[in-house]
């Protein structure tokens, strides 16, 4: 079946948006794992999160997705703690940070989609290989919204994950050190993100959010093409999946289930995949993810805090219903310091917590988020500068 550009543009907008009640919360944890090495996978954990490896060693916990935030995290805390036990048991240890910023990047899983991403990004500089191999980040999943104008409305969660993400980026940035030194950024990991090709957020100026999605994923460069062993899985250089539909690659255009692994290939920092799944978020350290997956699900699915978060975010959009990419490059560089994303950030916290009081939420979840915003966001601070600190006292005590 030969597919032409509107047939994938349909696909894509129907995969990507699947809307409906916004009820649903899931996490994706990533940590960076010490000392380095093998993690199996496959463990049958109490709620059944899903364990996997990243290209360099980091493991990763997927949870199940669950019909409220209390329900998500305390199924995620059991099941953190029983991969934590099975990792100390092989000597092996989960550590906070959003990247190692000591030891150089090196692929420890061999396979062809990770063989062919090294070689897809090696193109550009060692960025890719530092975020394959030394990041790890917290994803929060949230349903899309519903097919309405209101605020559940896939158009307005669309609009307010865009202007809450600088937000989450600078308030959890937590990855301010690269060769052991201060790199500059609060959030290196982000920085790194943003070099890669393609990684910019998909911007959509019309109405049709479905249809201009559907560009940003056919105007994307193809990174690898499943194959069977042993050939490789590389493309030539500059494939877009609509040259790869006009032109085909070796005599043949994409099938949806290659359109579908293309999609998989893609990283902006909100991605749809019939949810939305935030990844601009830093890991911290210990159970400091629960604090972000508050913040963000309570900011989206809240609707008093939503409509609170919109108003706080309007000084970073300058009039448009987002933010330019500036705005996520100085979340990036100077977290808190930057005094626009820091009286948003005040606000968004502040909106969360009072969500918090009004749905009677467990009252440990109200005392993490109030501990957080009074240690840093208050203060005009994130972790990162915690370790900032830290690095500077080493320093000077040499």
């Amino acid at each position: 079946m030969v597919l032409t550009e509107d047939e994938v543009a349909a696909f894509i907008g129907r995969t990507c948006f699947t809307t409906g009640p916004s009820r649903r919360v899931g996490v994706e944890l990533e940590w960076l794992v010490h000392p380095r090495g093998n993690v199996e996978t496959g463990w049958n954990l109490p709620f059944g999160s899903l364990v996997t490896r990243e290209a360099g060693g980091q493991v990763e916990l997927s949870s199940l997705p669950a019909d409220d935030l209390a329900s998500c995290i305390q199924a995620v805390e059991t099941d953190q703690a029983a991969l934590e036990t099975v990792l100390a048991e092989r000597g092996q240890a989960v550590r906070g940070g959003g990247l190692d910023g000591v030891h150089r990047p090196v692929r420890l899983l061999d396979s062809p989609r990770y063989r062919a991403m090294e070689t897809y990004y090696d193109r550009t500089g060692p960025w890719g290989r530092m975020v394959m191999c030394g990041t790890a980040s917290i994803q929060v999943n949230l349903d899309a919204g519903d097919d309405g104008n209101g605020p559940s409305g896939l158009r307005r969660r669309w609009d307010l994950v865009h202007r809450i993400g600088p937000v989450l980026v600078a308030a959890f940035a937590n990855s301010p050190l690269l060769d052991g030194r201060p790199s500059g950024w609060k959030s290196t990991r982000q920085a790194l993100w943003s070099r890669l090709p393609g990684w910019g957020r998909p911007v959509s100026e019309s109405g049709d959010l479905r249809h201009d999605f559907a560009q940003y994923v056919l105007d994307a460069e193809v990174l690898c093409r499943r194959c069977d062993p042993p050939e490789p899985w590389t493309v030539p250089e500059g494939l877009t999946l609509r040259s790869w539909i006009r032109d085909g690659l070796d005599g043949a255009g994409p099938t949806l289930e290659d359109v579908e692994y293309h999609m998989t290939t893609l990283f902006p920092p909100v991605r749809p995949r019939g949810w939305l799944e935030l990844r601009m978020i830093d890991q911290q350290e210990g159970d400091g993810w629960i604090v972000p997956a508050v913040v963000a699900a309570t900011l989206m699915d809240d609707p008093l805090a939503a409509e609170a978060a919109y108003a706080a975010t309007a000084a970073m959009c300058e009039g448009r219903t987002q933010p330019s990419e500036p705005v996520w490059v100085r979340a990036a560089r100077a977290g808190l310091t930057d005094p626009v994303l820091h009286a948003a950030a005040k606000d968004c916290f502040t909106a969360a917590a009072e969500a918090l009081r009004r749905t009677n939420a467990p009252p440990r979840l109200r005392t993490a988020l109030a501990a957080f915003q009074h240690r840093y966001v208050d203060r005009g601070r994130c972790p990162a500068d915690d370790q900032l600190d830290r690095s500077f006292s080493s320093t000077a005590a040499e």
